[in-house]
């Protein structure tokens, strides 16, 4: 029996090994029949998503600096190449912040790296979405879901910078929704709980994150890279055609509790 996604071409931003959210997200589209295309950030994390992309018989991989419009309007077009001149399906789940702004105080992040953060974290999101436009609009429409998380909503000690990034994102994935909402392209959010992924460990005191999630949430139980997978696969799929501009909170209820 096909998969929910047979016949789908979908481009992968932010995989940098096995433990990646995006890397869960893939590996479900994959298995519900997708076709995929990723792109990776510096020689670093190279051949860990080149392995990774292999195994799923990937289409396309390339390096992309989000930074860059000119290297954001490459990779586009690499993929339009590769998929035929469409595209279904667009995974962002990109974010950086300096790790000396993830250890002190807020108040002291310097203007330099508070732009960049919000750059790389919130504006990437902005910029993929307009090449991703006709690309998805060639198709009759499109799902796009980014990497969120509820720093952006309130102040977790030591998210710092990374929280303001979140909070701009969530309002940008609304504002997509809504431009982009005419031409049956869908822009929606997952907001997960601490996860052990490679850019958590760069967070000070994410243990201590984990034990008061696990004490706090209602389901007293911790979240998996997997577990954004489903929910992931879910939003860009056509179970939820009439679901946009929406942020799907994975975090075992945490965010509904006071205390």
């Amino acid at each position: 029996m096909p998969g929910r996604f047979a016949g789908k071409q979908a481009l992968v931003l932010g995989v940098a090994n096995r433990r990646s959210i995006a890397w869960a997200i893939a590996n479900r589209l994959h298995e519900e029949g997708a076709e995929l295309a990723f792109t990776f950030q510096g020689e670093r994390i190279e051949k860990t998503v080149r392995e990774l992309a292999a195994s799923v018989d990937a289409k396309l991989v390339t390096e992309c600096d989000v930074r860059s419009d000119e290297d954001v309007a490459r990779v586009f077009a690499e993929t339009a190449g590769a998929f035929g001149g469409g595209l279904d399906i667009l995974v962002h789940s990109v974010a950086y912040a300096a790790a000396e702004d993830l250890e002190g105080r807020f108040t002291d992040t310097p203007r330099d790296r508070f732009w960049m953060a919000l750059d790389v974290s919130a504006y990437s999101l902005v910029a993929c979405a307009r090449a991703a436009e006709p690309l998805m609009e060639a198709r009759g429409g499109g799902s796009i879901v980014t990497m969120t998380y509820l720093g952006g909503e309130r102040a977790v000690p030591h998210y710092n910078v990374m929280g303001v990034a979140k909070a701009s994102l969530d309002a940008s994935v609304k504002y997509l929704a809504w431009d982009l909402g005419q031409k049956s392209i869908r822009v929606n959010a997952i907001s997960a709980g601490p996860v052990r992924t490679l850019a958590a460990r760069s967070i000070a005191g994410f243990t201590t994150m984990e034990e008061i999630f696990e004490l706090r949430s209602p389901l007293h139980r911790h979240i998996e890279a997997d577990d954004c997978g489903g929910a992931a696969a879910y939003l860009l799929s056509d179970d939820a055609k009439n679901v946009t501009g929406t942020t799907l909170y994975v975090d075992a209820g945490y965010h509904a509790m006071g205390m």
